[in-house]
């Protein structure tokens, strides 16, 4: 537990004063978190990173990570990311035929799911980030909700847990934990909302604390389920006390792109 709260509170000094630097500093820091994060899910997958698999599976993850200004030159400069993805979703369907099948469809799949939970999870924080208004203060927001989600989901459920949220899936979660997360969260966004600023009308806030708490616990659940699938405790070891960089950022790659999906950030 010790060292579990002092890799968290490091953890946070760290990335908070990334997100108030920001500009380039920012988003090449976010970078390097995505492509450790990606190496974590190729592991869980035996593939090596330094390998064709590897590379194409960084290739894919770094065209949805960027900015979309940074591939606005030359021959792309009409081309929009999605559409730049989707050639090479097709191009890598052709390998299939190219190699006989050596490299699968099975492989190809690997591929796509990955970049995309990855590489447009962590877009959408560096977007937010870089939004111009209010950018500084709405990842501060959606940081801190789910920060308070977690604690809440963890003490709430040690204290009161009694029925079981998903066992199949995360054994120790429970339904009072996430009841609880969801409670803290109201708490701190509220609070947050009261001293530092007044985006939000009252209603928009509680369906913006609402929607990060429940989707960022979803989140959590579907990096366990990934782990489950893959038979590995955690993502990775970078974080001592915390496992890997996806043991600590689902939550936030999954729910970044819902509130972008739902308008909270206009």
């Amino acid at each position: 537990m010790k060292q579990r709260m002092i890799t968290a509170v490091i953890g946070a000094i760290v990335l908070l004063s990334i997100v108030i630097i920001g500009d380039i500093v920012f988003t090449l820091a976010i970078a390097i978190v995505a492509s450790i994060a990606m190496h974590e899910l190729l592991k869980m997958k035996h593939i090596e990173t330094f390998s064709f698999m590897g590379f194409v599976s960084f290739l894919f993850m770094w065209t949805l990570l960027v900015p979309s200004t940074w591939i606005d030159i030359g021959l792309f400069e009409h081309v929009s990311k999605v559409e730049l993805f989707l050639v090479m979703i097709l191009l890598l369907l052709a390998l299939t035929v190219i190699t006989k099948n050596s490299f699968t469809f099975d492989e190809a799949g690997f591929v796509i799911l990955s970049s995309v939970y990855i590489g447009y999870g962590f877009h959408h924080l560096i977007l937010t980030r870089n939004m111009e208004e209010n950018g500084l203060a709405l990842v501060f927001l959606v940081l801190f909700i789910i920060w308070a989600t977690d604690s809440g989901a963890y003490f709430v459920g040690r204290k009161w847990g009694k029925h079981k949220l998903w066992p199949e899936i995360s054994p120790k979660k429970t339904v009072e934990g996430f009841i609880g997360g969801i409670m803290l969260a109201g708490i701190v966004g509220w609070l947050f909302q009261v001293i530092f600023i007044a985006y939000f009308s009252w209603y928009v806030l509680a369906a913006f604390i609402i929607v990060t708490s429940v989707f960022g616990q979803l989140g959590d659940l579907v990096e366990s389920a990934l782990k489950r699938h893959y038979a590995v405790k955690d993502s990775g070891t970078v974080l001592p006390g915390h496992g890997g960089i996806l043991d600590r950022f689902d939550s936030l790659i999954f729910v970044l792109p819902i509130l972008h999906f739902f308008h909270f950030f206009g």
